[in-house]
């Protein structure tokens, strides 16, 4: 059996195991790709449409390494600010000794010191956000740990608007704009908000049980209770795609990532491989924005110690190996009724594996 069937068995298995109703697969190289496939239905619902290879998904926590990630790359590589900056320099309610030190590389690295997310239900908007936020006691000293956190990175949208003087969308789509080669094309599909006629078409997902909008489904509508709070467009979540627009990204970040000249700034082969070091806090399997291979991640076990990549609470997922001369991108939406978070680590990591040869 070939690997790509072996994947796609992995994939089918999860769909009639429940683990969630439809998923599409974009796998390939710095020059293109070698496998496009669509598999399952939008919904668990017996008369659900099937997913197309076009299927936008919420790409949910993908947001952070491709969209605010690429977005603080460019305002560092332009001197609009510096990964050594503290971020009271950016928010005046965060003060304190014990959080005077944190930086923007801090945040990027998830270490800190804030929580996964806030105790109580989001605030409404960014006044909100940025005050509980900036004044919620800190969870660890910043640099001794690292803890996975929404609110850093949401944060980082907030810097990044007022750096870049214009919003978080609008300077990620300039950067897809620039992408070059036939990339820019696809990756433009790339977006916080679904076009009219896209936005029917995209996987549903359900509410969380705290979720106000709790009840109904959510199509081409954000599933993160926080970034919808924020109108959609946040540094931790909030972006759409298909495969092959996540793909496309995957290919310029990959052709920079092995050396490629092409790619425009902010992908330079120099700047990437600054935010691709791993983290030197305890423990920590971070990047800059990026997670890192470890042999228990979601990655499985047969990528190079080069690879770096990321999840989505959704149950999307992107992993790029410079050394295979490969990326991997899985999305699905498991937040529509499926699978636990433990389920579709299992999933992902069989996925990898099954692909190991290709």
């Amino acid at each position: 059996m070939s690997a790509e069937n072996k994947a796609r068995r992995v994939v089918a298995d999860a769909i009639a195991a429940a683990a969630f109703p439809a998923a599409t697969v974009d796998v390939g190289t710095s020059g293109g790709t070698i496998w496009q496939e669509a598999l399952g239905a939008l919904t668990f619902d017996d008369t659900s449409p099937p997913a197309t290879i076009r299927t936008p998904f919420d790409l949910a926590s993908l947001t952070k390494p491709i969209v605010t990630t690429s977005v603080i790359m460019q305002l560092a590589g332009g001197s609009h600010l510096r990964l050594d900056e503290p971020v009271a320099s950016f928010f005046p309610e965060w003060r304190g000794p014990d959080r005077d030190r944190t930086t923007v590389q801090d945040l990027l690295e998830h270490a800190s010191g804030l929580s996964a997310r806030l105790i109580d239900s989001p605030p409404r908007g960014r006044r909100e956000f940025e005050h509980d936020i900036c004044a919620m006691p800190l969870e660890y000293a910043p640099r001794t740990q690292s803890i996975y956190s929404d609110l850093g990175f949401i944060l980082l949208g907030f810097a990044a608007a007022d750096r870049g003087r214009t919003s978080l969308a609008a300077q990620f789509e300039s950067i897809v704009r620039g992408l070059g080669h036939a990339d820019s094309g696809p990756a433009t599909e790339l977006a916080f908000e679904l076009g009219a006629h896209a936005r029917p078409l995209a996987a549903p997902t359900l509410p969380m049980d705290d979720d106000a909008r709790v009840g109904r489904l959510l199509v081409g509508e954000v599933h993160d209770s926080y970034a919808a709070a924020l109108g959609g467009i946040a540094g931790h979540a909030g972006l759409f795609g298909s495969a092959p627009a996540v793909g496309a990204f995957a290919r310029a970040v990959l052709r920079a990532a092995r050396g490629g000249k092409s790619v425009a700034a902010p992908l330079s082969p120099a700047l990437l491989a600054r935010f691709l070091v791993r983290s030197t806090v305890p423990g920590s399997s971070r990047a800059l924005g990026w997670d890192t291979m470890l042999p228990t991640s979601s990655c499985g076990t047969r990528m190079s110690p080069s690879a770096f990549g990321h999840v989505g609470f959704t149950g999307t997922s992107l992993w790029i190996d410079p050394a295979r001369d490969r990326y991997f991108v899985l999305l699905t939406n498991r937040a529509c009724g499926g699978g636990s978070l433990d389920q579709m680590r299992t999933v992902r990591r069989a996925f990898h594996d099954a692909l190991g040869e290709v």
